[in-house]
């Protein structure tokens, strides 16, 4: 927010419907990799997780709020790279 007020122009705002989009996909990785049991459900739950990003980025991308790339582009990108190097 403190961004935002600073620097207004481009908005960074995630519209507020889009807010939860991508913001399981962390959690679900974590507990991926600390899984022990290849058929706790795990490994299905982040690729679960991933599906639903990607179909929203179809629908309604190129970013999770559209056009625009928004704080929750920012926050959820690290995220994926770490996933992708992992």
């Amino acid at each position: 927010q403190v961004i935002e007020e600073k620097y207004p122009t481009p908005s960074l705002v995630t519209p507020p419907e889009y807010a939860s989009v991508g913001s399981k996909i962390f959690s679900t990785f974590v507990t991926f990799l600390k899984s022990k049991d290849a058929s706790d459900g795990s490994e299905k739950a982040l690729v679960d997780e991933l599906q639903a990003l990607e179909e929203h980025l179809k629908a309604h991308g190129p970013y999770i709020g559209g056009a625009n790339v928004s704080a929750a582009d920012l926050s959820l990108a690290p995220k994926l790279y770490h996933l992708q190097v992992a």
